[in-house]
């Protein structure tokens, strides 16, 4: 992997796999900065600006305020990744008409060629699988739709 050099410009910095660059706001006369992680086409991170002591020009980018954009992007991203997974990911517990306390997880393939899902039921208490098999993904996780699965595989 080629070694990005290091920028730590006053309206662009450059470092630790990020890139802060200020930009001016088009929505208003103030200013924006938008944080970049290496290797993304869209910036994670677009917020507000403060302006420098002449009210004209933007503040210089320095240490702490870099550091502070960092942590804030790298958030936002890992939120993103968390929605992400879990609309990809759902679970359900309830107990079956013999007693079993089951629990269903439902993965979905973000295919568009082949979209499905993998269905997994398991008894809650031995941990033993009771029924794994594909679904679509459109799935509703249900006591009547779950007993129905593990009696019919449908």
């Amino acid at each position: 992997m080629d070694e990005v050099p290091e920028i730590l410009e006053p309206r662009l910095w450059r470092r630790d796999g990020w890139t802060a660059r200020v930009i001016k706001n088009e929505d208003d006369d103030g200013w924006a900065v938008e944080m970049t992680r290496a290797g993304d086409a869209e910036p994670a991170l677009v917020g507000p600006w403060t302006m420098g002591r002449d009210k004209k020009n933007p503040k210089p980018l320095d240490q702490s305020a870099f550091t502070t954009l960092v942590k804030t992007a790298a958030e936002v991203i890992r939120r993103h990744e968390h929605a992400a997974t879990a609309l990809l990911h759902k679970a359900f517990s309830y107990v079956d008409k013999e007693g079993r306390r089951i629990r269903a997880s439902l993965d979905i393939a973000p295919d568009e060629d082949d979209p499905h899902a993998i269905l997994h039921c398991v008894d809650d208490v031995t941990n033993e699988s009771i029924r794994k098999g594909r679904v679509q993904p459109r799935f509703k996780l249900s006591a009547t739709t779950l007993d129905r699965f593990i009696v019919s595989g449908e």
